[in-house]
């Protein structure tokens, strides 16, 4: 089950902060974890980078029809602009 919590963090020399002991270990963070930071307005969150990439494929998966794969589409269109530079 996940506990829902809000602390408050201190932002220290060279812009560092600290996330507390409990909330790494609900996160599941640990050394070399990639997490993203998502900056809207006035508020901002953190997110490890693989839920991120699941959130927005997702977002994106509304917009693809089948079993369309974006990234060779992209690829794809890349070959044809180098071609034609």
């Amino acid at each position: 089950m996940t506990t829902v919590a809000t602390t408050t963090l201190r932002v220290q020399q060279g812009g560092r902060i600290i996330i507390p002991a409990w909330a790494r270990k609900q996160l599941g963070l640990q050394i070399g974890t990639t997490i993203v930071l998502n900056i809207q307005a006035d508020h901002a969150t953190l997110m490890k980078a693989r839920a991120a990439r699941h959130k927005a494929q997702r977002r994106v998966r509304h917009y693809v029809q089948g079993t369309t794969s974006l990234s060779r589409e992209l690829m794809a269109q890349r070959k044809l602009d180098v071609q034609r530079e």
